[in-house]
């Protein structure tokens, strides 16, 4: 049998209202009493009808997350970190890997409050349908419409070309997927190439398509970098998975890392410690990440601005064992 307010207030000994207020922790029930009632309504049992507090308040405080896969690690990472940001927070997240047309037909029927996004094209259509949007992505050049919290990739390849070449190395190749749509690669790939041109190696870039973002696509890759006429004494692995593929071959290959070759990895997620050999990585660390998509999407919902903000981040290089001076020739 359900408990109602009513019952508590019959239990407790108080008014309906004071129940209600109790509840709903208002300044104007005694200290003392509200602990009374809110100890009562534990024992019986109660919990709250969170539709009719929703119609009251008019706020789920649930929002939408459209994600485009759980499959590889950094992504998975990073929704697990964005679900930890939430609880810190009185909101909640649901997740879903579906098209963002069914997802957001979806979270409509959720009634959520507001929705994040990832934006991998610039064709991708997002309607905001009145739901407050953030979306995790590429800024561009165009304006955007909606909030965007941009992580960076080509300042990421500045820094990842920069301190290879102070640490002698000039033959510096990029190993990522380039013949994509997908904005967050492209800018990878344009950053590396700025960065080459910025330090006067553009004559020795070496780019390589691995033709997906797996661990396998970076496995393969390899045999391209080796075969090259410009054999790189540094490479850049355009993802985490892509770069675990890459360690591997060289390993095989009985490649010493980084005495005979150098790798660094774009994304900055804990499990860079625990790769076969510690890897050096480039990129805003995942929680921090997690930590402005949240902030950013509760704003939006909190504040109810319009004006479509561009929130760019700050990556870091975090040195492993995965990096060291070029090879005497």
């Amino acid at each position: 049998m359900t408990v109602t307010i009513k019952d508590i207030a019959k239990v407790a000994g108080v008014s309906y209202s004071t129940v209600s207020k109790a509840l709903n922790d208002s300044p104007l029930v005694k200290e003392m009493t509200k602990r009374k009632i809110l100890r009562t309504a534990k024992e019986m049992g109660y919990e709250p009808n969170l539709a009719a507090k929703q119609l009251v308040r008019k706020k789920t405080e649930v929002i939408g997350l459209i994600w485009p896969t759980i499959e590889r690690i950094v992504l998975a990472t990073l929704v697990t970190n964005i679900s930890k940001a939430f609880e810190e927070t009185p909101y909640s997240m649901i997740l879903s890997v579906d098209t963002h047309e069914t997802a957001m037909d979806t979270f409509k029927k959720f009634q959520v409050d507001g929705m994040i996004v990832f934006e991998e094209t610039n064709s991708t259509a997002i309607t905001q349908e009145n739901i407050p949007i953030v979306a995790y992505g590429v800024s561009g050049n165009a304006e955007p419409s909606y909030p965007i919290i941009d992580a960076n990739h080509e300042d990421s390849m500045h820094q990842a070309v920069g301190y290879l070449h102070k640490l002698g190395h000039e033959k510096i190749a990029y190993v990522g997927h380039i013949d994509t749509e997908d904005t967050l690669q492209l800018e990878k790939v344009e950053g590396y190439q700025n960065a080459m041109e910025q330090h006067g190696l553009d004559k020795e870039t070496l780019t390589i398509d691995t033709a997906g973002l797996d661990w396998f696509d970076g496995y393969t890759a390899v045999e391209k970098v080796l075969s090259s006429k410009n054999k790189p004494t540094a490479v850049i692995g355009g993802s985490y998975d892509i770069s675990n593929g890459i360690l591997r071959a060289l390993q095989e290959k009985d490649f010493q890392i980084p005495e005979e070759i150098s790798l660094i990895s774009y994304d900055n997620i804990p499990q860079m410690e625990t790769t076969e050999i510690p890897m050096t990585c480039i990129g805003v660390p995942v929680q921090i990440l997690a930590e402005e998509i949240v902030h950013a999407i509760i704003k939006r919902i909190e504040t109810d601005e319009e004006t479509a903000q561009v929130h760019k981040l700050f990556p870091t290089l975090t040195e492993r064992h995965t990096c060291g001076p070029a090879p005497a020739h």
